[in-house]
C-alpha cells in the first residue's frame, strides 16, 4: 500500500472515530459501571492506596529477616602520648599510621514479646482496610452514577411526554382551527390552547438543558470524550428487581455492608496495637554473630603493628525495665481505643439496621404509588376521551379539555416518576447493603 493510501485511511478512521464520539451511545447500568471501573480517577487512587498497604505488608514480614551490619573503614592515627596519672613525665609513643577496620554483625531475633507477629497482623488489617475502602469508594461511585443516570432517564421520559402532549396540542389547535372556519369556535378558545402549548415548549427546554446538565456529569465521571451523547437504555423499567422481605434485607447488609466490615477491622487494629504496647513490657531474645578484623592493636604498649581477627556467637537478652513503669499509660489508652472502636461498631450496626428498615419502607411506598399512578393514568386517559368526545360534539366546555389534558399530563409525569422511583429505592437498598 502506497504512502498515500496510507494517510487518506488514517484520515478516514479518524474522521470516522470523531463521527462516532459524536454520535448518541445507549448505555445500560452494568455497562456504565464497568467504564466507572476502568475509567473513574478516584477508584484508581484507591487502588494505588491498596497497593501502598501491600507494600507495608511486606515491609512488616521484613522484620522477621535477621539484621546484617557491614562496615569497614580505613585511617590515619597520629602519634600517642603517654602521661603518669598526675600528667607528668610525659612520653611520646610511636604509633603506626595506618588503621584498618572490619566488621560484619548480624543479628536474628527470636522474641521479641509478640511486637513482630503484632506489626504484621497490623499490616494485614491496614490491607484489609485499603481494600474495603477501595470497594466502598467503588460502591459510592457506582451509586453516583445510578443517581445521574435515573435522572437522567426520568428526564429524557418527560421530554417524551412534553413532546407527546405538544403534538396532541397541535391536533386539538387545528381541530379548533377547522371550527372556528365553519363558525363553531372562538378565536379565544384557539389562543388559550396555544397558550398551552408555549407553556408545555418551555418545560421541554428546560428538561434537554436539564439533560445536557446530567449528561455531562456521567461523561466526566466516566472519563468519555465530551461530545458522548449518553442515551438511558429504555429497558431499564423492565429489569428484575428482587423481591426480598426486609429481614432478608437486613441479613444482606449484615454480611456485606462495608462500613460494618471497617468498623470491625478497626476493633481488631486496636487491640492488635494493645498487644504492641504489651509487647514493649516484655523482654527481646536475639540471636547473635560477629566477624572483627582490626588493625593496629592498641590495648599494648608499644602498640602492636599488627591485625587482630576474633569472632563471637552467642544469644542476646535485651529489657527495658523502665517500660514497666512507662507504658502503663499508653497500654490503658490502647484499651480504651479498643472500647471506643466496639462501641463505634454497634453504632455502625444500629445506623445500617435503621437505613435498610427507613429504606424498605420506602420501597414499599415507591411500589404502592406506582400502582396508584397506574390506576391514575388509567383513568386520566379515560377521561380525556371522554371529554375530547363531547368537546367535538359541542358538549363540553374548552375548560373541560384544558383540564383534562392537564390531569393527563401530570399523569404520564407521575407515572414515569413512579417507576424510576421504584428503580431508584431498589438501587438505593442495594448501595446500603453495599451489593452494587
Amino acid at each position: 500500500m502506497s504512502k498515500k493510501k496510507r494517510l487518506i485511511m488514517l484520515c478516514y478512521t479518524a474522521l470516522c472515530s470523531l463521527y462516532l464520539y459524536a454520535q448518541p451511545r445507549v448505555m445500560g447500568i452494568e455497562e456504565m459501571f464497568r467504564l466507572a471501573d476502568e475509567n473513574s480517577e478516584s477508584i484508581r487512587i484507591y487502588k494505588t492506596g491498596k497497593e501502598a498497604t501491600d507494600e507495608q505488608l511486606k515491609a512488616a514480614k521484613a522484620q522477621r529477616l535477621p539484621d546484617i551490619n557491614l562496615s569497614v573503614s580505613a585511617s590515619y592515627w597520629g602519634n600517642g602520648r603517654l602521661w603518669d596519672r598526675d600528667f607528668g613525665n610525659a612520653t611520646k609513643i610511636e604509633m603506626p599510621h595506618f588503621g584498618n577496620n572490619f566488621a560484619l554483625e548480624a543479628q536474628q531475633v527470636i522474641y521479641a514479646g509478640g511486637a513482630i507477629n503484632s506489626g504484621i497482623e497490623l499490616a494485614e488489617l491496614n490491607k484489609l482496610i485499603a481494600e474495603l475502602d477501595q470497594q466502598k469508594n467503588r460502591q459510592d461511585i457506582r451509586f453516583l452514577l445510578v443517581g445521574y443516570y435515573l435522572d437522567l432517564y426520568k428526564l429524557k421520559n418527560q421530554g417524551y411526554v412534553l413532546e407527546k402532549n405538544i403534538e396532541l396540542t397541535d391536533q386539538v389547535i387545528a381541530n379548533m382551527v377547522a371550527r372556528r372556519e365553519q363558525g363553531t369556535a372562538l378565536k379565544n378558545d384557539i389562543t388559550r390552547y396555544e397558550l398551552q402549548k408555549e407553556t408545555l415548549k418551555q418545560q421541554l427546554t428546560q428538561v434537554k438543558d436539564a439533560c445536557k446538565i446530567l449528561n455531562h456529569q456521567l461523561v466526566t465521571t466516566l472519563h468519555l470524550p465530551r461530545e458522548t451523547k449518553i442515551i438511558p437504555d429504555s429497558t431499564l423499567v423492565n429489569i428484575p428487581i428482587q423481591t426480598l422481605s426486609e429481614q432478608q434485607w437486613q441479613d444482606m447488609a449484615g454480611k456485606s455492608n462495608l462500613t460494618l466490615q471497617q468498623t470491625q477491622t478497626g476493633v481488631q487494629i486496636n487491640e492488635q496495637k494493645v498487644k504492641q504496647e504489651r509487647s514493649e513490657r516484655l523482654p527481646q531474645i536475639a540471636l547473635v554473630a560477629a566477624e572483627h578484623l582490626d588493625g593496629p592493636i592498641t590495648i599494648e604498649v608499644p602498640v602492636l603493628d599488627n591485625n587482630f581477627n576474633y569472632w563471637y556467637v552467642g544469644i542476646g537478652v535485651k529489657y527495658n525495665i523502665s517500660s514497666l513503669f512507662k507504658n502503663n499509660r499508653k497500654l490503658k489508652q490502647a484499651r480504651l481505643n479498643v472500647r471506643k472502636a466496639q462501641e463505634t461498631h454497634r453504632l455502625t450496626i444500629e445506623q445500617v439496621e435503621n437505613a435498610v428498615q427507613a429504606n424498605y419502607t420506602n420501597l414499599q411506598t415507591a411500589y404502592s404509588d406506582l400502582r396508584t399512578q397506574e390506576k391514575r393514568v388509567e383513568l386520566a386517559n379515560e377521561n380525556y376521551s371522554v371529554t375530547n368526545n363531547r368537546y367535538q360534539n359541542e358538549l363540553a366546555l374548552l375548560t373541560d379539555m384544558l383540564d383534562a389534558s392537564n390531569a393527563k399530563l401530570s399523569a404520564d409525569l407521575g407515572l414515569v416518576n413512579a417507576r424510576i422511583n421504584v428503580i431508584y429505592h431498589y438501587y438505593k437498598m442495594k448501595y446500603i447493603t453495599h451489593t452494587l
